[in-house]
């Protein structure tokens, strides 16, 4: 099926898991490629991930969008601002994937993080977004942006309402009226016992835990097909992953 939107979830460092599930979804120069944010912070594979993805915006139409563990990153990179709370969730093993970096693919990596958007709203009213919002009339109308990137309540939202519940309800929460569908990431579906993608109301999770004992998955918008990696715990032996 060709001009698919197909969607990836937390990569967390796992190259190995995302050629993996790239091999499974054979995307073509017709589909666009959305990634949901958090490239780094908990494999061994960071450099090799961010590397890997500037490539793929070559052959295809590549949105970007930019997670909480990008942030610290780029912060790093940029300033060498290394916080305890960023290392002791996964900074310390992104330190050690770019140890071999040279200045050439510092600057290309650099530019790479500059690049991203907090949020992406295609032409079927869909939004793409790390995290969430909490502003009732929508993402751009956002006081704290960093919510972008963090807010779990816009999720925690969808799950607690009644799956049967009409979008012309009065009860239909506010926030997801703006948009057809809000594809997120951020809180993985292994936290709730699962290891494939979740669904609430008219939001789809694509975090799978690749960061831990869990799955890559990318979803195709369109028809909610979804493609997966092994577990990335036996793609990397002897890792053991975010804390």
């Amino acid at each position: 099926m060709k001009n698919r939107t197909l969607v990836a979830g937390d990569i967390h460092g796992a190259h190995r898991a995302l050629l993996q599930v790239l091999e499974k979804v054979r995307p073509d120069k017709t589909d666009t490629l959305i990634f949901l944010g958090d490239y780094v912070d908990g494999w061994s594979g960071a450099k090799e991930v961010v590397s890997l993805l500037l490539q793929l915006a070559e052959r295809h139409n590549c949105i970007f969008i930019r997670g909480n563990h990008d942030t610290w990153c780029e912060n790093w990179l940029r300033n060498g601002e290394a916080p305890e709370a960023w290392l002791l969730h996964g900074g310390a093993a992104t330190q050690a994937g770019y140890a071999a970096c040279s200045a050439e693919e510092k600057e290309q990596h650099l530019a790479f993080f500059s690049r991203m958007q907090h949020y992406h709203i295609d032409a079927r009213k869909r939004l793409f977004i790390h995290a969430g919002f909490t502003s009732m009339h929508g993402p751009g109308h956002e006081i704290y942006p960093s919510n972008y990137s963090w807010d779990r309540t816009l999720w925690e939202t969808a799950l607690s309402a009644d799956p049967e519940l009409s979008p012309d309800s009065p009860f239909y929460p506010k926030r997801l009226k703006h948009f057809s569908e809000i594809y997120i990431g951020h809180t993985p579906a292994t936290n709730y016992g699962a290891d494939t993608p979740m669904n609430g109301l008219n939001v789809w999770n694509a975090d799978t835990g690749a960061a831990f004992t869990g799955k890559l998955s990318i979803i195709d918008a369109g028809s909610k097909e979804y493609w997966q990696s092994d577990s990335v715990q036996t793609l990397y032996p002897g890792e053991r992953g975010r804390n």
